[in-house]
């Protein structure tokens, strides 16, 4: 089955005339060197952040591609941040996943639910142009006390997807960068990225700064 993801592929225009928009707000190695609570790793003066809930990527983030199970050196660190963000503060946003056109009828997302007692998003676009239906789950759960997307942090290890999702919403992106497969096994979008970021950052770009809460009329 071809993964073609037209979400990514139409909102690819985007990035020409504003690159900031795939950069991350707080880069990491691995799943294991996440900030816990995640806020740590973005505090600096003048800034308010309170992260309310986490959305995470499933592939190569805290996962091997194709297997529902958390991989297993990040286990504990897994469980630190199930602690930190419980019940539905956690929600696992995929494009394999829960994502209505490569998971049918949801089998994956529900393996996934079961082997790490964290939720999956069901939804019908894919990464980054699922935003409005991340933010309706939340709606539907207030118990998160998420009000804004400001709120929220994206974690994943692709830029154009997973980052580029976070700053249309509005959000926080932490990116994976190194991730679970070894860089010459990643796909060839997931290996130029690297270089991608390291130029952007070269050339000034940066990610837009989510609107606070504290802040909003």
């Amino acid at each position: 089955m071809i993964n073609f993801n037209l979400s990514a592929s139409l909102n690819v225009f985007k990035l020409l005339f504003k690159p900031g928009l795939c950069l991350p707000h707080h880069t990491v190695a691995t799943f294991n060197d996440l900030p816990i609570p995640l806020e740590n790793g973005l505090l600096k003066e003048g800034r308010k952040v309170e992260i309310k809930a986490v959305v995470l990527d499933k592939d190569d983030c805290f996962a091997i591609p194709d297997d529902s199970e958390v991989y297993g050196p990040y286990q504990r660190h897994f469980e630190a941040l199930k602690q930190q963000y419980p019940g539905r503060k956690l929600l696992v946003v995929s494009n394999t996943a829960g994502a209505s056109s490569w998971d049918k009828g949801f089998k994956i997302a529900e393996e996934v639910h079961r082997h790490t007692g964290v939720h999956v998003l069901s939804h019908s676009v894919k990464k980054p142009g699922c935003g409005d239906e991340i933010m309706e789950y939340f709606k539907q759960h207030p118990e998160t006390g998420v009000t804004s997307p400001a709120q929220i942090a994206v974690v994943g290890d692709r830029l154009t997807t997973d980052m580029f999702l976070a700053n249309k919403m509005g959000g926080f992106g932490f990116w994976i960068r190194d991730g679970v497969v070894p860089m010459r096994e990643k796909s060839f979008f997931s290996r130029i990225e690297r270089p991608l970021a390291a130029f952007l950052l070269r050339r000034g770009a940066a990610p837009p700064e989510p609107i606070s809460p504290f802040e909003e009329p």
